[in-house]
């Protein structure tokens, strides 16, 4: 039997540490870059047999215009409200006390409100376009042989172009286009609010967790992740290359014993914050690129070999890279809060 993740530590450090380190580099300028920190299983399970499955769903309302580092008004932006709900598979393996790999496939749910440029959608009517679509799935390895109770690793791995990149195309009475390269409609989504962005990205993170009490039933985790694009692919708006982004978490979380049902309950809080550069590329948008510092209460309890997680993020700071007044669309949707929600097993 290999050596569990943390074994000189309560169960409830594990099952929290479990759920806390990167999720999907998922292409969106608007805001979704959020979700590469949070809710995951990518340290080392404590399944005996080394296998992890889980599910979460992800879910914000970008409905508030962002200029610099302050609201705007909304009249600025010919955007008006992305709704987006996540649901993400994945699965995660340990061949031993060093080395693993984890999968994960997400799908996206949008519905997308802008303003009609007359190609699309008449020109000045406010219109919304509902997508449901793969995003890129990720595949990364995990390395944590860097100390006998694993608490420290490394992620590597790349995310590949398997998300839609293309977008719902619309002819002129507002009808799907039965051909994606018909030139009588135009691009309902731009590409920074399409599932996938096009292309290969290389990511590398690494994690350490501890604790911080002698039971350490008060422990810390701290987390980074790096996405570069590597292989781009054209869409019908020309040249495209999303911004590299850099996602970093830091938390504190508490282990209660038995409470209720549970077996054990852990709440946490978190700081969690992204810096993404400007896309390029003749597709882009000069609405893209941010900065920004989330603050997120959470829990994770578990029954038996079931976790469950939850936390709500909620921005304290944020700078977006916005367009010259004079081009008449300004500014980046924003959500005031985004949620997770996700159920793990460990076989």
């Amino acid at each position: 039997m290999k050596k569990r993740f943390l074994a000189r530590a309560p169960a409830q450090l594990a099952a929290v540490c479990l759920g806390l380190l990167p999720t999907f580099g998922w292409a969106c300028a608007c805001g979704c870059g959020m979700f590469d920190v949070g809710a995951n299983t990518a340290f080392p399970n404590m399944s005996d047999s080394g296998w992890s499955a889980w599910f979460r769903v992800d879910t914000m309302n970008q409905d508030r215009n962002w200029e610099g580092a302050s609201g705007a008004r909304a009249s600025d932006n010919l955007d008006k409200d992305i709704r987006t709900w996540f649901y993400t598979v994945g699965g995660q393996y340990m061949f031993n006390n060093a080395w693993g790999v984890m999968v994960e496939a997400p799908i996206f749910k949008r519905s997308f409100t802008t303003t009609g440029d007359g190609t699309a959608y008449p020109a000045a009517t406010i219109n919304t376009t509902p997508m449901t679509a793969l995003g890129d799935i990720e595949v990364m390895g995990i390395y944590s042989g860097f100390s006998p109770d694993m608490t420290t690793g490394l992620n590597f791995g790349v995310k590949l172009p398997t998300g839609d990149y293309t977008g719902p195309y619309i002819r002129s009475n507002g009808l799907p286009a039965s051909n994606p390269n018909s030139t009588s409609g135009g691009v309902a989504y731009d590409r920074d609010t399409l599932p996938g962005t096009g292309s290969t990205d290389l990511l590398l993170g690494g994690y350490h967790v501890g604790g911080l009490s002698s039971d350490n039933r008060l422990a810390y985790f701290a987390q980074a992740k790096y996405d570069v694009a590597v292989f781009t692919r054209d869409g019908a708006t020309g040249s495209y290359r999303p911004g590299n982004e850099l996602d970093a978490g830091a938390g504190l979380t508490y282990a209660f014993d038995k409470t209720g049902p549970f077996d054990s309950v852990a709440p946490l809080l978190q700081v969690l914050g992204s810096w993404r550069l400007q896309d390029s590329g003749m597709g882009a948008s000069r609405n893209s690129g941010y900065r920004r510092l989330l603050v997120a209460p959470g829990i994770n309890a578990r029954i038996g070999k079931t976790r469950v997680f939850a936390d709500a993020e909620f921005p304290v700071a944020q700078y977006v890279k916005t367009d010259v007044p004079a081009s008449g669309n300004v500014g980046q949707l924003v959500a005031p809060v985004i949620l997770k929600f996700q159920v793990a097993y460990d076989f």
